[in-house]
């Protein structure tokens, strides 16, 4: 409408020059006003876009409530995995519907299936079902004074579905009784813990409330130093027990209601772990001797998940030691080595050694690292520190090596 009226204007004005000539200035003028309108076009519809987008974007946020950090970054963990593997089962190469093969039966019934892609343990429905490590030597005696032990547990979504497991730790003369016991599922934790001097056992109960991932596989991890007694979800410590009487064995257990959906895998038995009581600032002194003395901070407590440069939460208590160094002492710079064992090909270990320091690098720069000091390198299965035909070996050769340059 604005522009009939202006070409109307004009052509009452120029009333006077000839036809032609304002024929050919007013076809200027037109275009130059429908080029103007479109352009005013073009930017109501990008700004009515870019609007929309960063709705949209809100929106999502929104719905999906506070955005969460690397698990890590959230948890200071001090659990301490142990590096003598008693016991492991990943579930690999068993056939799907039968009885996992290194496990023995105790109640009930369970098999092996497949969970959101990973080969578990499906505990059978409608009845509790309970099950024990098929471990060399005494099977009723194989827990050291010092060990961890961690699998990953699945839970559900939602309110129709449950689940709940049980970690009891037994003494080779138990008789059925157990000694501690450890329940677990949806909403909670809670725990039962013998006294080495006997009598009443400690109790305690605690929320897992946004601790756990719904849909999700989550991770359990219990260390036992001698009389110390921990365990952790996903990382975070829940229960810290100083006095605990020490076990020989365990044994898995689920609950009986029919709506339970229950699945284990991953399952780690180790000797060894971290100190009993292990301080922070003793922890520090070690690292800086170790570069006082050598040049280069090795560990073998910065885990991934198996076959992944997906770090643990659990690693991020040792990468919080190496950036409190550097923080403390910003001119040092390091190269961030990769190792693994000699299981599988140069082919897979080499990228994946390399994407696990990126891993370890990228972690350090999110505690506030610069990353100029920091260059990641995977070196394969290429430089091991011990023999790779025990297990005791292949732990020790997966590694990450802070070099000090």
């Amino acid at each position: 409408m604005k522009a009939r009226r202006l070409l109307a204007i004009l052509v009452m004005v120029f009333v006077g020059i000839s036809t032609s000539n304002a024929q050919a200035w007013l076809g200027k003028v037109k275009e130059k006003a429908v080029e103007a309108g479109k352009r005013a076009v073009e930017q109501t519809v990008k700004d009515k876009t870019s609007k929309t987008d960063q709705d949209e974007n809100e929106e999502a946020e929104e719905s999906a409530g506070p955005k969460k950090t690397a698990k890590g970054e959230a948890v200071k963990s001090d659990f301490v995995q142990g590096t003598v593997v008693i016991f492991e089962d990943n579930l690999k190469g068993e056939q799907m519907g039968e009885f996992p093969s290194k496990w023995d039966l105790i109640d009930n019934n369970a098999e092996v299936a497949k969970m959101n892609g990973m080969m578990a343990i499906r505990f059978e429905h409608g009845s509790s079902t309970q099950i024990t490590p098929l471990v060399k030597g005494d099977n009723k005696k194989y827990l050291p004074e010092v060990y961890s032990l961690e699998f990953d547990y699945f839970v559900p979504d939602g309110d129709e579905h449950r689940c709940g497991y049980t970690l009891h730790l037994r003494t080779a003369d138990d008789d059925g009784n157990y000694e501690t016991s450890i329940g677990f599922g949806d909403n909670d934790i809670r725990w039962y813990i013998a006294k080495p001097s006997g009598g009443d056992k400690v109790e305690g109960d605690k929320s897992l409330e946004g601790n756990h991932e719904r849909n999700d596989w989550n991770h359990f991890a219990l260390s036992f130093n001698k009389r110390a007694l921990k365990v952790y979800i996903n990382g975070q410590r829940v229960i810290n027990a100083p006095n605990a009487k020490a076990a020989d064995w365990f044994s898995i257990e689920t609950e009986f209601w029919e709506d339970h959906i229950d699945y284990i895998t991953n399952i780690r038995l180790a000797k060894g772990g971290g100190d009993l009581y292990a301080r922070n600032a003793s922890d520090m002194t070690a690292v800086e001797k170790a570069i006082a003395e050598t040049g280069k901070f090795v560990t073998n407590n910065i885990l991934f998940e198996t076959g992944k440069a997906t770090l643990k939460p659990e690693s991020m208590a040792e990468i919080q030691k190496v950036a409190d160094y550097m923080l403390k002492n910003p001119s040092v710079r390091f190269e961030v080595q990769g190792h693994t064992d000699n299981q599988g090909t140069d082919k897979v270990n080499d990228p994946l050694s390399q994407q696990r320091a990126e891993a370890v690098v990228k972690a350090l720069e999110g505690l506030g690292v610069d990353g100029f000091n920091l260059r990641a390198v995977g070196k394969g299965s290429h430089e091991p520190v011990a023999d790779n035909k025990t297990e005791e070996g292949r732990a020790k050769n997966r590694r990450v090596e802070f070099i000090k340059k």
